[in-house]
């Protein structure tokens, strides 16, 4: 195995560029339906299982978690052995972001990779927009 580690970190795009660390980017916001548009959910994040299976029901979601982690298995099947920075952007970093990074490091860990997982904005207050 090549990779010693991926850092997984999720982000909102209102409260700053993506880190700069990052080898892949996985922009959420203009391809997957945003649960901040439904007031019942605005006010929860990832952490509460209505936001979970609102990201995770979106069509196209469970695939790009799967892709992403063909390309970091294709990362790990490489000769050097180096960290991987994966991060995962969504406009505030509350709801697709952190509930996608949660089920990629998931996935990533049944393979084997260690990977050390955080949220930069998950936190922070509601942006009304």
């Amino acid at each position: 195995m090549a990779l010693t580690d991926v850092r997984l970190v999720s982000f909102g795009y209102l409260h700053g560029a993506p880190p700069a660390f990052a080898h892949l980017v996985l922009d959420l916001r203009h391809h997957f339906r945003d649960p901040h548009v439904s007031p019942d959910l605005r006010h929860m994040t990832a952490d509460d299982l209505p936001v979970r299976q609102a990201v995770l029901g979106t069509p196209g979601i469970r695939e790009l978690i799967g892709a992403t982690a063909l390309l970091a298995e294709a990362f790990d099947a490489g000769p050097a052995e180096s960290p991987l920075n994966i991060v995962v952007g969504c406009a505030g970093g509350r709801h697709r972001a952190p509930t996608v990074a949660v089920a990629l490091a998931k996935r990533l860990g049944k393979t084997g990779i260690t990977v050390h997982l955080g949220h930069r904005d998950l936190a922070k207050p509601v942006i009304d927009r």
